[in-house]
């Protein structure tokens, strides 16, 4: 590979231009000249020549070119590295075209990458505003109803007081869900590892939603024989949240006389925990969304509305902060799978 710096420029151009000037001395003398060839003369003209185009060349390059260039390299360089000594060798010249193209590219990214957070930082906003106007909004009406006499009247007094309670309850978790969100995305909630069998935690838990799973006929069936114990390694108090969060979804979209079931899978190092249900289903448009803050598929904007719309944001988060991953799959109509694994204990 040729060098690229100021002396092996200088050297080459000189080279080149040494040549042209024996090439065109050579055609003159065979063609044009009928006196005895100079030896001397071309010798000592060649090398002044090709001194001259050396000391010109190397000047202009060093002092001119290579010196802007490195001044410009060393700054990107010492923007993508900072906290590194910025160390340049010889060859650096070489390099410094895919640097600055990858460099570029990296700016062009990081825009686009903030530009992307700000679409994000509206949107989120939004929905904030948005879930929290109408248990505010209601609480208001409620609030005026019974101060322009309603708090007299028993009929109404009790029932609206009781929706004003929905609503602040409403108010507080999801106020409560932003604030575990933003805890465990700054790693400020520590995770907290033990070994647990989750296939009683689970039990544990569709027994507190087993009056929820009545209403609506339908199965809460754990599959497997909980004679047999599945140990896993991992937060128990965060994987209850996580396990909570699926059953009650699940409930939440069946269908009156349908199933949901938890399955537990060995994969080697893993678990695989799967929750299942016949619910309504999730399109497939929606399904790379439904892991975002508040959003809700169509069904879900016009069902049962009364939670946070955090949840399965940070179900994701939780499972994330495991080093573990979580997937869904899921058919209009069918029914909905959430999978997540843990690590085996």
């Amino acid at each position: 590979m040729k060098k690229n710096n100021p002396t092996a420029i200088s050297l080459r151009i000189a080279l080149y231009v040494w040549l042209f000037f024996l090439i065109i001395y050579l055609g003159y003398w065979f063609l044009l000249s009928k006196d005895t060839f100079n030896w001397l003369f071309l010798t000592v003209s060649g090398l002044l020549l090709f001194g001259v185009v050396y000391f010109v060349v190397w000047q202009a390059v060093e002092n001119f070119i290579y010196k802007k260039i490195r001044v410009l390299y060393k700054t990107i360089h010492n923007l993508k590295t900072p906290k590194q000594k910025t160390t340049i060798d010889s060859n650096w010249l070489e390099n410094a075209e895919k640097e600055v193209v990858k460099w570029a590219e990296d700016q062009k990214n990081e825009v686009e990458s903030l530009k992307k957070l700000e679409t994000y930082r509206r949107d989120f906003l939004g929905n904030v505003s948005h879930e929290l106007k109408t248990p505010i909004f209601n609480i208001q009406g409620y609030v005026l109803t019974l101060l322009d006499g309603g708090l007299e009247d028993e009929s109404i007094n009790k029932e609206y007081l009781m929706r004003t309670e929905k609503s602040i309850n409403r108010m507080i978790a999801i106020v409560n869900d932003l604030d575990i969100l933003s805890k465990l995305e700054s790693d400020i909630q520590n995770l907290e590892f033990e070994k647990f069998d989750i296939v009683a935690l689970s039990i544990d838990i569709g027994e507190i939603y087993e009056i929820k799973a009545r209403e609506k006929n339908i199965t809460l069936t754990i599959n497997h024989n909980h004679l047999n114990p599945v140990m896993v390694f991992a937060d128990k108090e965060k994987i209850r949240q996580v396990l909570s969060n699926l059953i009650e979804n699940s409930l939440k979209y069946g269908k009156q006389n349908g199933r949901t079931k938890i399955s537990f899978y060995d994969m080697d190092e893993q678990i695989l925990i799967e929750v299942a249900d016949t619910g309504v289903g999730i399109a497939q448009q929606d399904i790379s969304r439904i892991f975002e803050r508040f959003f809700r598929t169509s069904y879900g904007r016009t069902a049962d509305n009364s939670g946070s719309g955090l949840g399965l944001a940070i179900v994701k988060h939780i499972i994330e902060a495991h080093n573990q991953t979580i997937n869904v799959r899921s058919s209009i109509g069918v029914g909905t799978t959430f999978g997540f694994t843990l690590k085996k204990g």
